[in-house]
């Protein structure tokens, strides 16, 4: 639950899924290298990225380092890239 004085930021995060020979996918993140992930189907995938990046976000802030991803930026679609909300309080 949200405390009244904090602030929600949402980040954009494009990733781009990658299928495995073996199985599963592999998500990165074009614009922050550390930030990837793995999963069974696509959406665990996600899901997993998703993760990483707000551990990411709040592991960044804390070590004063710039978070390479947008703050509430429009939406684009293409057929190579995805982008992901990913919200977190200050």
């Amino acid at each position: 639950m949200l405390k009244r004085s904090e602030k929600v930021f949402e980040y954009e995060l494009p990733i781009k899924i990658i299928p495995q020979k073996e199985g599963g996918f592999v998500v990165t993140c074009p614009v922050w290298k550390d930030c990837f992930a793995q999963g069974e189907s696509v959406d665990e995938a996600v899901l997993e990225i998703t993760a990483v990046a707000q551990s990411l976000i709040e592991l960044y802030k804390e070590e004063g380092l710039q978070i390479p991803l947008k703050l509430q930026s429009t939406k684009r679609v293409d057929n190579s890239h995805l982008s992901v909300p990913i919200l977190t309080t200050a």
